[in-house]
């Protein structure tokens, strides 16, 4: 037998074993406890109408955006080894004016204060 058919047959086997060790363990019983779900400390049987800060959210997308215009600018040191680097230096140079404009803008409109 080759390697490989070794291999596939020990898998195989210590699949079956496991599968039937998990049979012949002993169930544990379920209590109320441990029947009833949990979804990080929320009640789910509540209401699902929470009050949520428009705050939050606005300084969530920013983060995002910004979090992009990395995940975007990652390439860069590979881009300017291009035959015209100049073009791949223009997009990006767009990019984060436009960006940096935005965040003035939001700024400015006292998007970014918590406290009025």
């Amino acid at each position: 037998m080759n390697l490989t058919m070794t291999i596939f047959m020990i898998m195989t086997i210590l699949s079956l074993a496991l599968v039937t060790l998990s049979f012949w363990l002993p169930q544990m019983n379920a209590d109320a406890q441990k029947l009833s779900p949990y979804e990080c400390g929320f009640d789910p049987l509540g209401s699902a109408r929470l009050p949520f800060s428009l705050r939050f959210f606005l300084v969530a997308i920013l983060f995002l955006l910004f979090d992009l215009e990395i995940a975007l600018l990652l390439p860069l040191p590979w881009g300017t080894q291009l035959q015209n680097p100049v073009e791949t230096l223009f997009w990006t140079a767009t990019v984060l004016i436009l960006l940096t404009v935005g965040l003035i803008y939001e700024w400015a409109q006292g998007g970014l204060e918590w406290a009025e």
